[in-house]
């Protein structure tokens, strides 16, 4: 069983954990999979936006599909969650990324 049948298993038995759909995002993102990866990780922040861990991959990803300016806004939302969370070196990675993105 390779890895992305084990996350598909795992989520079956818990389809809302977290961890996991980012995981999922992560794996259908080195294949490739990038439109559905986007939509995990956008399904997975709707419904917990506290999962700081998210923001960056899912911002990277919709850079990577050229729509910057969603990127942004998932940034900011990630920033604001962070800094609320106290989550200060997340709050960084995502500042740097806006700054990086906006600045280009």
């Amino acid at each position: 069983m390779d890895r992305m049948e084990q996350l598909q298993q795992m989520l079956n038995g818990n389809p809302k954990d977290c961890f996991l759909r980012h995981a999922m995002a992560m794996e259908l993102q080195k294949i490739g999979q990038d439109v559905k990866a986007i939509q995990i990780l956008e399904g997975l922040l709707e419904e917990d936006p506290s999962y700081v861990g998210s923001y960056y991959q899912l911002g990277k990803l919709l850079e990577k599909t050229g729509d910057e300016k969603k990127a942004l806004l998932w940034y900011e939302k990630g920033m604001r969650q962070a800094k609320a969370a106290g989550e200060q070196r997340t709050y960084n990675e995502l500042q740097s990324a806006l700054d990086e993105l906006a600045y280009e």
